[in-house]
Protein backbone atom coordinates (compact mmCIF):
# COMPACT_ATOMS: atom_id res chain seq x y z
CA UNK A 1 0.00 0.00 0.00
CA UNK A 2 3.02 2.34 0.01
CA UNK A 3 2.44 3.19 -3.70
CA UNK A 4 -1.28 5.25 -2.96
CA UNK A 5 -2.23 8.02 -1.80
CA UNK A 6 -4.84 7.03 0.62
CA UNK A 7 -4.26 8.67 4.04
CA UNK A 8 -5.91 7.61 7.59
CA UNK A 9 -6.58 10.79 8.93
CA UNK A 10 -8.31 11.14 12.41
CA UNK A 11 -9.46 14.30 10.68
CA UNK A 12 -9.29 16.76 8.82
CA UNK A 13 -8.52 21.14 8.78
CA UNK A 14 -9.10 23.53 7.01
CA UNK A 15 -11.71 22.31 4.86
CA UNK A 16 -15.38 21.49 5.29
CA UNK A 17 -15.35 17.92 3.51
CA UNK A 18 -12.35 15.95 3.99
CA UNK A 19 -10.99 15.16 0.99
CA UNK A 20 -10.64 11.92 -0.94
CA UNK A 21 -8.55 10.14 -3.13
CA UNK A 22 -10.42 10.37 -6.22
CA UNK A 23 -10.83 13.83 -6.23
CA UNK A 24 -6.99 13.72 -6.76
CA UNK A 25 -6.88 12.24 -9.89
CA UNK A 26 -5.45 13.69 -12.98
CA UNK A 27 -3.29 15.72 -10.89
CA UNK A 28 -0.20 15.48 -9.25
CA UNK A 29 -0.39 15.94 -5.29
CA UNK A 30 2.62 17.52 -3.42
CA UNK A 31 1.72 16.17 0.91
CA UNK A 32 3.63 17.68 3.09
CA UNK A 33 4.18 15.75 6.14
CA UNK A 34 4.95 17.76 8.59
CA UNK A 35 4.83 18.38 12.80
CA UNK A 36 4.61 22.23 14.21
CA UNK A 37 6.99 21.74 16.21
CA UNK A 38 9.59 20.51 13.80
CA UNK A 39 11.84 23.36 13.09
CA UNK A 40 12.86 22.00 9.89
CA UNK A 41 9.12 22.11 8.86
CA UNK A 42 8.62 25.63 10.03
CA UNK A 43 11.46 26.75 8.09
CA UNK A 44 11.73 25.20 5.56
CA UNK A 45 8.65 22.37 4.44
CA UNK A 46 5.78 24.11 5.27
CA UNK A 47 6.30 27.61 3.14
CA UNK A 48 7.68 25.13 0.65
CA UNK A 49 4.66 24.01 -0.04
CA UNK A 50 3.01 27.15 0.20
CA UNK A 51 5.42 28.02 -2.64
CA UNK A 52 3.73 24.92 -4.61
CA UNK A 53 0.34 25.87 -3.96
CA UNK A 54 1.43 29.33 -5.04
CA UNK A 55 3.37 28.22 -8.06
CA UNK A 56 0.88 25.85 -9.88
CA UNK A 57 -2.35 25.53 -11.20
CA UNK A 58 -4.30 23.71 -8.33
CA UNK A 59 -6.19 22.13 -11.68
CA UNK A 60 -2.56 20.70 -12.42
CA UNK A 61 -1.19 20.22 -8.61
CA UNK A 62 -2.93 19.69 -5.63
CA UNK A 63 -1.05 20.30 -2.16
CA UNK A 64 -2.05 19.07 0.99
CA UNK A 65 -0.60 18.80 4.78
CA UNK A 66 -0.33 15.84 6.81
CA UNK A 67 0.70 16.67 11.11
CA UNK A 68 1.93 13.37 11.67
CA UNK A 69 3.09 13.59 15.44
CA UNK A 70 5.86 10.80 16.22
CA UNK A 71 6.74 12.47 19.62
CA UNK A 72 5.47 15.66 21.98
CA UNK A 73 1.66 14.56 21.46
CA UNK A 74 0.61 16.49 24.38
CA UNK A 75 1.84 19.67 22.94
CA UNK A 76 0.28 18.85 19.39
CA UNK A 77 -3.38 19.04 20.27
CA UNK A 78 -5.84 19.79 17.62
CA UNK A 79 -6.63 23.41 18.79
CA UNK A 80 -3.00 24.28 18.98
CA UNK A 81 -2.64 22.73 15.37
CA UNK A 82 -5.25 25.44 14.45
CA UNK A 83 -3.79 28.16 15.88
CA UNK A 84 -1.09 27.25 14.02
CA UNK A 85 -2.55 26.81 10.59
CA UNK A 86 -4.01 30.19 11.48
CA UNK A 87 -0.96 32.49 12.50
CA UNK A 88 1.16 30.86 9.34
CA UNK A 89 -1.18 31.04 7.01
CA UNK A 90 -2.13 28.13 5.57
CA UNK A 91 -4.88 27.44 4.00
CA UNK A 92 -4.51 24.10 2.21
CA UNK A 93 -6.11 21.18 3.59
CA UNK A 94 -4.82 19.41 6.60
CA UNK A 95 -4.91 15.95 7.47
CA UNK A 96 -4.20 14.80 11.33
CA UNK A 97 -2.77 11.30 10.53
CA UNK A 98 -4.35 8.90 12.80
CA UNK A 99 -2.23 7.35 15.58
CA UNK A 100 -0.81 4.09 14.88
CA UNK A 101 -0.27 0.88 17.01
CA UNK A 102 2.94 1.90 17.61
CA UNK A 103 5.13 5.33 17.74
CA UNK A 104 4.61 6.24 14.31
CA UNK A 105 0.81 7.76 13.00
CA UNK A 106 -1.11 5.18 10.91
CA UNK A 107 -0.08 6.73 7.17
CA UNK A 108 3.69 7.82 8.13
CA UNK A 109 4.18 3.75 9.07
CA UNK A 110 2.37 2.61 5.62
CA UNK A 111 4.20 5.00 3.69
CA UNK A 112 7.12 4.15 5.71
CA UNK A 113 8.53 7.75 6.36
CA UNK A 114 11.93 8.48 7.96
CA UNK A 115 10.73 12.02 9.90
CA UNK A 116 9.81 15.36 9.60
CA UNK A 117 9.46 17.14 7.30
CA UNK A 118 9.07 15.05 4.18
CA UNK A 119 7.54 15.84 0.97
CA UNK A 120 5.60 12.99 -0.95
CA UNK A 121 4.54 13.51 -3.81
CA UNK A 122 2.24 11.18 -6.26
CA UNK A 123 1.65 11.55 -9.83
CA UNK A 124 -1.23 11.99 -11.52
CA UNK A 125 -2.97 8.19 -11.49
CA UNK A 126 -2.05 8.42 -7.67
CA UNK A 127 1.01 6.34 -7.60
CA UNK A 128 3.40 7.45 -4.94
CA UNK A 129 6.70 8.98 -7.17
CA UNK A 130 8.69 10.50 -4.30
CA UNK A 131 9.46 10.77 -0.77
CA UNK A 132 11.88 13.85 -0.13
CA UNK A 133 12.75 13.74 3.76
CA UNK A 134 14.52 17.06 4.79
CA UNK A 135 15.33 19.93 2.37
CA UNK A 136 14.83 19.41 -1.49
CA UNK A 137 15.93 22.63 -3.54
CA UNK A 138 13.37 24.65 -5.07
CA UNK A 139 14.27 23.88 -8.85
CA UNK A 140 14.81 20.95 -8.75
CA UNK A 141 11.39 19.63 -6.84
CA UNK A 142 9.78 22.32 -9.67
CA UNK A 143 11.08 20.61 -12.00
CA UNK A 144 10.00 17.14 -10.46
CA UNK A 145 6.39 18.32 -10.28
CA UNK A 146 6.42 19.99 -14.03
CA UNK A 147 7.69 16.81 -15.79
CA UNK A 148 4.62 14.58 -13.74
CA UNK A 149 2.13 17.44 -14.76
CA UNK A 150 3.26 16.62 -18.53
CA UNK A 151 2.81 12.86 -18.06
CA UNK A 152 -0.45 11.65 -19.81
CA UNK A 153 -3.05 10.37 -17.32
CA UNK A 154 -4.24 6.69 -17.14
CA UNK A 155 -5.50 3.90 -15.20
CA UNK A 156 -3.75 3.49 -11.64
CA UNK A 157 -3.92 3.44 -8.09
CA UNK A 158 -6.98 5.75 -8.46
CA UNK A 159 -8.69 4.51 -11.22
Amino acid sequence: MVGTAAIDAAEWLNVDDPPTVQEFHGRVLAVEVFQMLCPGCVMHGLPQAQRIAATFDPAEVAVIGLHSVFEHHAANSRAALEAFLHEWRIRFPVAIDAPGEGRLPRTMERWQLQGTPTLVLFDRRGEMRARHFGQVADLALGAEIMAMTKEPVAQGALG
